[in-house]
């Protein structure tokens, strides 16, 4: 026995050494070790908790997701907006902007039409969340394996992407989608939302929004369109340039395959009955058509309406700029084309630029205005925005010439004038005239003496004579007998601004038409004389909308310009010019109506114009001389063929022309005039009245005037003359459409276009 207590299983310290227990602890079962493929198998607790875990980082990305992602502004894309002009009937005139686009509100869209929209993108708009995940994870699903790109997003996150984000697709961007659909929906209606969306979804044909749709596809507005046009819309929407059968007639079958869709959705909704579908058929759009923006002689409009808008305060250029206006103008189509047409018959189509140089300088304007109300119910601008950007309608820079001189005998009855011996200024005054007569003032020459036109003279002549025929002695003594103060004063009250360039000449010669107001202040002038005497400030606009709320335009009150008497003796002797065969209007005769008007020529024959009423319509057109080379106003000599272009040339018969047009089937109205006492509307006859007039107003007859400057020889002084000053040029930028070669880049704006002073040959 050995009694070494090491090898007896004790320890060093002299205890037993333990052995390792096997046995369980008291009252516990064992556990068998996972072993093998046991091991690789998670077990339920793992899986618990990984799904635990999941839940938290999904519930945690999501919370995060929605506190950190907020509702951002609105891209400056999807806000943008072009405005819109219209004619008086409604149809569309131009539009500007770079986006095609004008909102409008959901109760401007027809009901089945909305859901002819819900019908083909969402039909659970309005019961569903904003979001529907499982659709989205469908959608991916069907893209990964082939069956094309689907996004399973609701309206709610397709108006997202248009209005707050973009259309890049990417994983940053759908979560945001994700997020910001969700806000929106705890934020604003589904109405909102719908709205939202058809006015920045797009449908092809540059048309961005379910408005610009309607004008793009069917020509007309999203009020008008009935069930199967807005059924093809909301086709659209799925395929824009695809299903535009129009562009891509070989996808028709497929677009219409889309339209049925979207057309029995309706009907599974319960927006259609199936009687009502059964008679709804297929209608296909019309032709694409060019955008109606500055293109043509749009942008003569645009930019005029533009300047009224910001010059009158209605709106500014950051307001214009924004776009989104619905401006319904009060263009007239119907006049519009009637002037359009009557230039290009009665001058455009008598130029020849190949072979006539001076035919080459020609330029028109034009303007109508109604006298009672002061709308501009047409004008002409040029043949083209594109090669003549400046509109010849509202540049200031030519000469009226003797179309001022209406001003000047309405300043001398308004203000009760009378001659250098006292004598008051009727129609049937006796002036001298003499061609170059020196004009005098308190018995002392001025240093005035014009020439008449052609150097001719005409001795003793009436004022309603004179008038007939321009004679610039006469209205040259007239001006100062009534006061060059007075004439401006007179001119100004009738319309013309009173900044306007040559309006202030001093002596005689604002009374021959020293002064460049535009054809537009020309009309408003001769408006307030149809109107007997009431000026109604001329406007281009009759309404304007945004998101379909009106604006308020300011108020226009009609104020008086002179007496009435003074107007309608105006208007008696206006009318000799065109009815007496010896007036310098004869041709507006041809209007078939009775009409008042003056003829006028600018200084070296630079322009012609005629200025002319009836009693419901006031219009003044210009002939005007430029060089398309350098923008210096030209001589008007040689141009059409003729040797000279005066206003009762081709200024008249426009005016003749698109008179009768633009009044055809309106009963011709006399004149109704209040004449001055001691005053006659003269008959028309080519013979000189009697120097010893008498009225028939049973007034004392006015007597025979002794000529002022009898002891004066009558070419004491030649006519006096003025430099020129430089020509200015519009600030405006030219368009970026390239002009054609016959026309410059660059055109002259406002400014004086000459001097006074009336050389030989002026009228």
């Amino acid at each position: 026995m050995n009694d070494d207590p090491q090898q007896d299983g004790q320890g060093s310290n002299g205890s037993p050494e333990e052995e390792p227990s096997t046995a369980p602890p008291s009252g516990k079962k064992s556990r068998p070790r996972r072993t093998g493929w046991r091991r690789a198998v998670p077990t339920w607790r793992m899986t618990l908790g990984g799904i635990l875990v999941v839940l938290l980082i999904v519930v945690g990305g999501f919370l995060a997701g929605y506190l950190l992602v907020g509702i951002p502004p609105a891209n400056q894309a999807a806000k943008a907006q072009s405005n819109v002009f219209l004619f008086t009937d409604g149809t569309q005139l131009a539009r500007d902007g770079d986006v095609n686009r004008e909102n409008v509100k959901l109760s401007q869209i027809p009901k089945k039409v909305q859901h002819a929209v819900l019908a083909a993108e969402d039909r659970n708009f309005y019961s569903e969340s904003a979001v529907n995940p499982v659709a989205m994870v469908r959608a991916a699903w069907n893209t990964v394996i082939g069956k094309g790109k689907q996004s399973g997003s609701t309206i709610t996150q397709q108006y997202v992407k248009n209005y707050y984000l973009g259309q890049e697709q990417t994983v940053t961007r759908k979560a945001k989608e994700f997020f910001i659909a969700i806000k929106l929906d705890r934020e604003v209606s589904k109405d909102e939302i719908l709205e939202g969306y058809l006015n920045t979804s797009y449908y092809g044909r540059n048309a961005y929004g379910i408005q610009a749709a309607a004008q793009a596809y069917y020509n007309k507005d999203v009020e008008d369109l009935n069930v199967a046009q807005g059924a093809y819309l909301a086709t659209l929407l799925n395929a824009p340039s695809e299903y535009d059968i129009v562009v891509h007639p070989e996808n028709r079958q497929r677009a219409e395959a889309r339209w049925n869709y979207v057309m029995d959705g309706m009907v599974k909704k319960g927006w259609l009955t199936g009687s009502q579908r059964a008679a709804i058929k297929f209608d296909p759009p019309g032709v694409a058509k060019t955008p109606s923006g500055l293109s043509g002689r749009r942008g003569y409009f645009v930019n005029a309406i533009k300047d009224y808008l910001t010059e009158n305060d209605i709106l500014d250029k950051d307001d214009l700029a924004g776009g989104g206006y619905r401006i319904t103008t009060t263009i007239d189509k119907k006049k519009q084309l009637a002037l359009e047409k009557a230039v290009d018959d009665r001058l455009m189509d008598r130029l020849d630029k190949k072979n006539r140089d001076a035919d080459k300088n020609v330029r028109a304007g034009g303007a109508s205005i109604d006298p009672a109300t002061g709308k501009v119910v047409a004008m002409y601008g040029g043949i083209d925005y594109a090669q003549q950007f400046v509109n010849g309608a509202t540049r200031a820079d030519y000469q009226v010439g003797s179309t001022f001189k209406p001003f000047v005998f309405a300043s001398a009855v308004a203000n009760h004038a009378t001659t250098q011996d006292g004598q008051t200024i009727t129609p049937q005054t006796v002036y001298d005239g003499t061609n170059k007569r020196m004009t005098v003032n308190d018995g002392q020459p001025t240093g005035f003496a014009p020439a008449n036109e052609d150097d001719k003279s005409y001795g003793q002549i009436t004022v309603s004579e004179a008038t007939d025929k321009s004679v610039n002695a006469v209205y040259a003594q007239m001006g100062i007998d009534v006061g060059p103060d007075k004439v401006k004063d007179t001119a100004v009250d009738l319309g013309i601004p009173a900044q306007t360039p040559g309006l202030s000449e001093s002596q005689g010669a604002i009374s021959l038409g020293t002064a460049t107001p535009s054809v537009l202040q020309m009309t408003g002038a001769y408006a307030t004389l149809a109107n007997h005497g009431k000026h109604v400030p001329y406007t281009f606009i009759q309404k304007i909308t945004k998101n379909g709320e009106n604006l308020t335009l300011p108020d226009r009150p009609e104020q008086t310009a002179m007496p009435r008497e003074a107007a309608d003796t105006t208007t008696s002797i206006l009318r000799s010019v065109v009815e007496s065969p010896g007036g310098t209007g004869a041709a507006a005769r041809a209007a078939g109506r009775p009409a008042a008007g003056k003829t006028g020529t600018a200084e070296e024959d630079k322009a012609a114009w005629f200025a002319g009423y009836t009693p419901d319509l006031a219009t003044v057109v210009a002939v005007l001389g430029q060089n398309p080379k350098t923008a210096a106003q030209e001589p008007l000599y040689g141009a059409g063929g003729l040797p000279r272009v005066n206003g009762g040339g081709f200024p008249a018969e426009i005016w003749a022309d698109y008179t009768a047009a633009a009044l055809d089937g309106k009963p011709a109205k006399d004149f109704d005039l209040e004449l001055e006492s001691g005053a006659t509307e003269p008959a028309p006859t080519a013979t000189a009245p009697p120097t010893t007039p008498g009225g028939d107003t049973g007034a004392p007859s006015t007597p025979a005037q002794t000529p002022p400057t009898a002891t004066l020889p009558p070419t004491t002084a030649p006519p006096t003359t003025v430099e020129p000053p430089e020509p200015t040029f519009p600030s405006e930028p030219p368009p970026t459409t390239a002009p054609t070669e016959d026309f410059p880049t660059v055109e002259p704006g406002g400014g004086p276009g000459g001097a006074p002073g009336t050389p030989p040959g002026q009228e």
